[in-house]
């Protein structure tokens, strides 16, 4: 994993075609813009992550989902 130190409006690119701002900085989080070609698919983690369950728990039994689901939100 690379970690990058920016300040406020400070940027980083990815390639020749990615940029990555860092828009403004809070207490508690940090606000970044990302300029990116249409093709390229930018998803927040955790909805990536709630849709692959949601796939996941459409196949399962009801107490295969359950478990899964309690897992989940522990």
């Amino acid at each position: 994993m690379l970690v990058i130190t920016r300040k406020n409006s400070e940027s980083f690119l990815i390639g020749d075609n990615i940029e990555i701002k860092i828009s403004d900085i809070g207490a508690e989080r940090v606000k970044i813009c990302i300029d990116a070609p249409k093709e390229i698919s930018v998803m927040r983690k955790e909805l990536v992550e709630t849709s692959k369950l949601n796939r996941e728990a459409g196949t399962l039994t009801d107490s295969e989902a359950l478990a899964r689901l309690k897992n989940f939100l522990k």
